[in-house]
């Protein structure tokens, strides 16, 4: 029987009971998720509470559609009670949105009720442009059923470079601390735009504590999916370092077992800003050989690091399509890269 945990502590998975004394310190449940018929995505949906403003978590929701249509919202709202009823810490949650823990490495159960706001994606990138109105407030609700469809995975753990890399360089702060992230099968109901809908699809959920610092970031590319066979690949890959040093290259592919550990040979690095579908195709190699999996973005969203995340870094958050091997499937891609660098096409 597969270790979903990977040999991971089940109080990973429980959020603090108690707030930090650092008040730097952040700790997130998040996921990115698609319908299987590629008509909601939602390339990060989170709650994160920090050290220093407990009571306020800070909440993010996207929801993608076809078209370029955009709802989210990026706020702040009252914390939950975290305690459930067996006396546990298993509750995240802030204003409309809520995670809750069912059962470690196996269950979690996602809850929204509010409002988003309507935007486009070529309304993101024209971020810079002063004055425009921002867009209508849209009822939005959802509760879906998030269970792991393959074994978590600790970033730093598949190999020895990509420990050494977090432990002792600055791709470790940039990381945030201690991460892992695990592929589910999603289910439930989301109701938009009046109608009420069944979810069926797939995702990304993470869980993270720590301290997180980006004054030197420089960008990355973070990539995952599921099949419907169960084959599932996930990467994370920062930019070479000037100083010649390697950098985190980690990856994994899965069908069935243990993790396979995998190291990023060719990944789709962000170059230009475009409102369609880009391709997003990557190359991994493992100990067995070379695995290609093709990929075009399929539903995207932009914005712009606030002050504070780095030296003005714009980030694709987006919900992707991928094949391998004949089959295909929806997933996620989050990359990014100092906006200076980019060209809008």
């Amino acid at each position: 029987m597969t270790d979903l945990s990977s040999g991971l502590d089940p109080g990973r998975e429980l959020p603090l009971a108690d707030p930090p004394t650092d008040p730097g310190m952040r700790e997130s449940v998040n996921v990115w998720l698609s319908s299987d018929d590629g008509l909601v995505g939602m390339p990060r949906v989170s709650v994160e509470a920090v050290g220093d403003a407990w009571d306020e978590p800070e909440i993010q929701v996207n929801l993608a559609l076809p078209g370029g249509r955009v709802l989210t919202a990026a706020t702040k709202g009252s914390a939950h009670e975290r305690s459930g009823s067996d006396g546990a810490a298993r509750h995240l949650g802030s204003g409309p949105l809520s995670f809750e823990l069912v059962e470690p490495f196996v269950h979690w159960r996602l809850r929204f009720d509010g409002t988003l706001t309507a935007t486009t994606v070529s309304q993101q990138l024209d971020h810079w442009l002063p004055g425009r109105d921002p867009g209508d407030e849209v009822s939005v609700s959802f509760e879906l059923e998030l269970r792991s469809a393959a074994p978590a995975w600790e970033v730093g753990t598949l190999s020895e470079e990509a420990g050494r890399v977090l432990a002792t360089q600055d791709e470790g702060a940039m990381m945030g601390g201690p991460r892992f992230e695990q592929l589910v099968l999603a289910s439930g109901t989301v109701t938009l735009d009046g109608t009420w809908r069944t979810f069926e699809g797939r995702g990304l959920r993470i869980r993270r504590t720590g301290v997180r610092g980006m004054a030197e970031f420089r960008g990355h590319v973070w990539q995952s999916a599921v099949f419907p066979s169960g084959r599932a690949f996930g990467l994370i890959v920062y930019p070479e370092r000037d100083d010649g040093r390697p950098t985190l290259n980690e990856a994994f592919v899965w069908d069935g077992g243990a993790l396979e550990p995998a190291r990023v040979v060719e990944a789709p690095w962000l170059a230009f800003l475009a409102e369609g579908p880009t391709p997003c195709p990557l190359v991994l190699e493992t100990a067995d050989g070379v695995v290609e999996v093709g990929g075009e973005t399929a539903l995207p969203t932009f914005k712009v690091l606030p002050p504070g995340f780095g030296p003005g870094i714009t980030i694709e958050q987006s919900i992707a399509r991928y094949a391998l091997d004949g089959e295909e499937t929806f997933g996620m891609i989050e990359r990014s890269r100092r906006t200076a660098e980019l060209t809008r096409s």
